[in-house]
């Protein structure tokens, strides 16, 4: 006979959750380590109840975590995953209508990055006794709409359980989906606010542990030589490492097939740190806001090794960075539909054991000591430019350019030390002047480039791994958007530290409206002027500082680059979240740069701004192409 227990759905899917675990390579981990919410009415009484139950009671070790809002309890879960290499993914619970609608953007976030999350929006009753509640949208179209179907199309899996026995597939299938190093991103479960509080008896076999087994795809024998066969044949190889060498943990395998071939390695945002940036053949970030070497590299290369890459426009600046016309590619991926991308040869594979097994096919193959010397001249040059951005005659202005203050970061923070950035200006200054010598430090989540992600995905990453000092980069704009999980990280007890750089202003996009012809229109925070009807009056007289102390967090203020240096090292000695606050020059100056990046301009415009930026886009669309 089977046994069965009879609980609520809300109490079956957390007792459910509490019961699953990750493996790979022999290391067991929690898959669900926790969950995220903030109740409503649509899930105080389901998932609520069945959390307090489950701590009052102990049936269920599922640990509960307050956010402040619920797009940042989607970025901490993302920003916790991404440092447990996927193999970890929090749920996150909301109530109906906006509390619910609230994730779809870190839902979005998610899937971009190709990260696990488990998003339980609550919807509305299933038996539509009470149509319409609060909150719910009636469309005419059709009875069975919520706003939860906007999640079908930022989710990997989607499912709505509208009676309790569907739970049991629509759980499985969701575990199924995180686990998948192909398949992974946002899985959805909308869970109608009367099913979670209804009751079911479920087979107790439902809530055995179980182990979902991430396994290593290995690559099959004919594909390695074909793609040996064109590595042989190339002269000047470049190696894209993206993050998927990364979370395979192929950093080892990858420098050492580096230094064997002699095959320099260019980096993602995503792959940086997979070489330590000291290392002889690491030549930096590659595309839009590459480094002088990779994108120089990149534009003589005859065959490109992309491991792990899903060749992003900034990555490819827009197809333009590589510039032989027969440049062939050989992608190393786990996901098939990355690995056929530019008409190349594909492995399709773990990228740690791609990599062992194309070492093996050209264990006595090397490209030529010219090569190699023309690689250490680019890397020497890039260098000297990176200096020049650090150093502080660069910049005349009262205030420090932001450069100088990556330039002083990079100086105090030890090797472990985790930087998190998602959005403006830094992100672009960071791919090329951020030297990072571990994999997990460098933390900048440019798929979907987030304003916003910063602050809560630095309460992620210091989860994850309480071990290293989380140092979050963030702009006054992104700031603005969402800092409020300051207190949570303050309601945690974690020590977190904020960089918080003030320009008043969008220093990225004010810049690029520039180039564009648009004259910075609509990118400085300033009063309406009375004359002109424009935003371009006095600065506002905003004071983010204050507004962090009164978040809980201590504050430190600097205004030079000397300044900022002895407060992060305050900072690092503090056991508090601590805020640095640090204004600096709207309008930089930035990092030369090295590539383009395809952004229309107005073809037809009154304005002289406008018509030269178009000529000069115009020009730069010449170079632009397939990869076939």
């Amino acid at each position: 006979m089977t046994t069965t227990i009879r609980l609520t759905t809300a109490q079956a899917l957390v007792r459910f959750l509490a019961n699953q675990y990750s493996e790979r390579d022999g290391q067991e981990q929690r898959l669900i380590p926790g969950v995220w919410g903030i109740f409503g009415h649509g899930n105080v009484a389901g998932i609520g109840q069945a959390l307090l139950q489950a701590a009052t009671t102990g049936e269920a070790d599922l640990p509960y975590y307050l956010a402040r809002n619920e797009q940042g309890m989607v970025h901490a879960s993302v920003a916790y995953a991404k440092m447990r290499d996927r193999l970890a993914a929090f749920a996150c619970t909301a109530s109906t209508g906006p509390g619910s609608t609230n994730m779809i953007t870190g839902a979005a976030l998610a899937t971009t990055n190709r990260l696990p999350v488990l998003l339980l929006p609550s919807d509305m009753f299933a038996t539509r006794a009470a149509d319409p509640v609060l909150q719910q949208l009636e469309d005419g179209r059709g009875g069975d709409v919520t706003v939860n179907d906007a999640f079908r199309a930022v989710s990997k899996y989607f499912d709505r359980v509208s009676r309790p026995e569907q739970l049991v597939p629509a759980a499985l299938a969701a575990m199924r989906v995180l686990t998948d190093p192909v398949e992974t991103g946002a899985v959805t479960l909308a869970l109608p606010q009367d099913v979670q509080a209804e009751a079911y008896d479920w087979p107790a076999a439902f809530f055995r542990r179980r182990v979902w087994h991430v396994g290593r795809p290995m690559p099959e024998p004919a594909a390695v030589e074909r793609a040996a066969r064109l590595l042989r044949g190339a002269r000047r190889p470049l190696i894209v490492v993206g993050g998927g060498a990364v979370y395979s943990g192929a950093e080892t395998v990858l420098r050492a097939f580096a230094e064997g071939t002699g095959i320099p390695v260019a980096d993602t945002h995503a792959g940086k740190g997979a070489v330590p940036w000291d290392h002889p053949y690491a030549v930096g970030g590659l595309g839009s806001t590459g480094s002088y070497a990779a994108n120089e590299l990149a534009r003589e290369a005859d065959v490109v090794l992309g491991v792990g890459t899903r060749y992003s426009d900034f990555t490819t600046a827009s197809h333009t960075v590589f510039g032989d016309p027969d440049v062939a590619f050989v992608n190393l991926n786990v996901a098939r539909l990355d690995a056929v991308k530019h008409s190349a040869e594909p492995l399709v594979a773990d990228a740690r054991l791609g990599i062992q097994a194309l070492a093996g096919a050209l264990s006595d193959w090397e490209v030529d000591q010219e090569y190699r010397d023309r690689t250490r001249r680019l890397i020497a040059r890039t260098r000297e430019i990176e200096e020049t951005c650090f150093a502080p005659e660069r910049n005349t202005g009262e205030l420090p350019a932001q450069t100088q203050i990556l330039g002083a970061l990079n100086e105090v923070l030890g090797d472990r030390d985790v930087v998190i950035n998602a959005a403006g200006s830094m992100p672009g200054d960071l791919q090329q002047l951020w030297r990072a010598r571990d994999p997990k430090a460098y933390h900048v989540e440019y798929a979907y480039s987030c304003m916003g992600y910063e602050v809560a995905a630095g309460v992620g990453a210091k989860m994850a791994d309480p071990s290293r000092e989380v140092v979050v980069l963030v702009g006054d704009g992104s700031y603005l958007m969402m800092a409020q999980e300051i207190v949570t990280m303050v309601s945690e007890g974690l020590k977190v530290i904020v960089v918080l750089v003030q320009n008043h202003g969008f220093a990225s996009i004010g810049a690029l409206s520039e180039a564009l012809g648009s004259q910075r229109f609509g990118t400085k925070y300033r009063f309406r002027d009375g004359d002109s009807g424009q935003l371009d009056g006095d600065v506002l007289p905003v004071d983010l500082a204050a507004n962090a102390s009164s978040l809980g967090a201590d504050v430190l203020h600097a205004t030079s680059v000397d300044e900022f240096r002895t407060a992060m090292e305050k900072a690092k000695a503090s056991h508090r979240t601590t805020v640095v606050h640090v204004e600096t020059d709207l309008y930089g100056p930035n990092p030369p740069g090295h590539g383009w990046w395809d952004v229309p301009v107005a073809q037809t415009s009154a304005l002289d701004s406008t018509r030269a930026a178009y000529e000069t886009y115009a020009s730069h669309k010449l170079d632009q192409r397939h990869y076939l």
